[in-house]
């Protein structure tokens, strides 16, 4: 018989999971209980992937904000520290942030624009084409960048991520700098002790900050 439907992906909801839990036992009863509830059947060749996330909370294997803010402390000085490119997230940066701040007396903190490697967006491009904004060239400071744009809110979640990243480094007790860059050496004009918070080129980020004269790349 010719197969009429492609791959079909359901994303199954678990109970909370804590410390200790048995995660084995929880994730087959949670399937389950999903395919006797929705009416689907489960055939061999089947997948059935966990995220990372819950394997470490089933664990215990995470690190506090503690634990970061002494690791950069040990690894970057603790004075000024660059931290470059991060993605725009609440629930997967936000809380290492807090961390690194911890760890240093002043973040400068470059994001790339109009938008993250993921592409959760500060800026369109109508806009930079409006006020006629190189972003492969042109570096801004947070006064010039309120100037230019004003206030942008992310389109799904309505937060204004430089706000919202400044307030969390500042109330880890940490002074902040916001710079809007795209070449990775821009930072090196602010400090030499830097971390490279892109994922997908993190490893040509480190190339190009050692090449050009930094003194400690995280």
């Amino acid at each position: 018989m010719e197969r009429k439907v492609g791959t079909i992906s359901r994303g199954i909801r678990c109970p909370i999971i804590r410390e200790g839990d048995n995660l084995v036992e929880m994730t087959v009863n949670s399937v389950l209980e999903a395919a006797e509830s929705e009416g689907f059947s489960l055939r061999d060749r089947d997948v059935i992937a966990l995220t990372e996330s819950i394997v470490a909370r089933a664990q215990g294997n995470y690190a506090s904000v503690e634990a970061i803010a002494a690791d950069v402390k040990a690894k970057l000085g603790g004075g000024t520290i660059g931290v470059i490119f991060p993605i725009l997230s609440r629930n997967r940066f936000a809380i290492c942030l807090r961390g690194i701040a911890m760890g240093a007396k002043k973040i400068v903190l470059m994001l790339s624009y109009p938008s993250d490697e993921v592409g959760n967006a500060l800026l369109t491009y109508d806009q930079l084409d409006d006020k006629n904004i190189n972003p492969y060239s042109d570096v801004l400071s947070l006064e010039k960048y309120r100037e230019l744009f004003g206030e942008n809110k992310h389109e799904f979640t309505g937060v204004d991520y430089v706000d919202y990243y400044s307030n969390i480094i500042k109330e880890a007790g940490a002074e902040v700098e916001v710079v809007f860059a795209n070449q990775a050496k821009t930072i090196l004009d602010y400090t030499d002790c830097v971390l490279t918070c892109d994922i997908h080129t993190r490893k040509r980020t480190k190339r190009i900050l050692k090449e050009n004269g930094a003194k400690a790349v995280c």
